[in-house]
């Protein structure tokens, strides 16, 4: 999605910067976890489909992604993006007949930076994003059955299971934007600061085409 091609959210914990060519040799690295590919439902790609599945990524109307940084690390350009990644988070709009329908996703690649809040400010200011840029009022999340961790985050941030597929072994939660649950969202992230990406990072102003 080009909307966020050079946003940055700036949290507490974690940064989100936009999916680029620099992040996929990091991101290809994690997908060969096998752990990785089952909770998230994922096959093994090549370096290349890798590079291809970004730019789709980056291109496509219906989604949005962000590289989850380590703040810390990041901020200062103490180090480069990839040396800082920690995960990604994602937000779909695959039903056509409701664009206000947000499907949500997020992975915390690195185990080290799991149980330690960034699964949950990541996915909060995803959230917050789309609410408010991409005029998302309904998300949801599907989850393997075994993600007990990722199935306890959701429902802390107001989700609730609404169907399970024993087929697929996934349970899916939902929560519906209501004004309270926009109030208190939009509390949860007003730490959060949005900045250019070109600004920050990248050499020359330029962007990728």
């Amino acid at each position: 999605m080009k909307i966020n091609q050079n946003t940055v959210l700036q949290g507490q914990r974690v940064t989100l910067v936009p999916y680029t060519s620099a992040h996929v040799p990091r991101y290809h690295e994690w997908m060969q976890s096998e752990e990785l590919q089952r909770l998230t439902a994922s096959e093994p790609l090549s370096l290349e489909q890798e590079y291809e599945m970004q730019r789709s990524w980056r291109d496509d109307a219906d989604k949005c992604t962000f590289i989850v940084l380590d703040m810390e690390r990041w901020s200062g350009q103490a180090c480069a993006d990839e040396d800082c990644m920690v995960g990604d988070v994602n937000l779909f709009l695959t039903d056509t007949e409701d664009p206000t329908l947000g499907e949500i996703e997020i992975m915390i690649a690195e185990p080290s930076y799991r149980g330690r809040g960034f699964g949950k400010e990541a996915t909060l200011m995803m959230m917050s994003y789309g609410v408010r840029n991409l005029g998302i009022t309904t998300f949801e999340a599907k989850i393997g059955q075994e993600n007990e961790a990722s199935i306890c985050m959701f429902k802390k941030l107001h989700f609730k299971e609404v169907a399970v597929n024993s087929v697929f072994q996934e349970v899916t939660l939902r929560l519906d934007v209501s004004d309270q649950e926009r109030r208190w969202l939009l509390e949860q992230t007003d730490h959060v600061e949005e900045k250019s990406y070109v600004e920050l990072k990248l050499p020359a102003g330029v962007l990728e085409t």
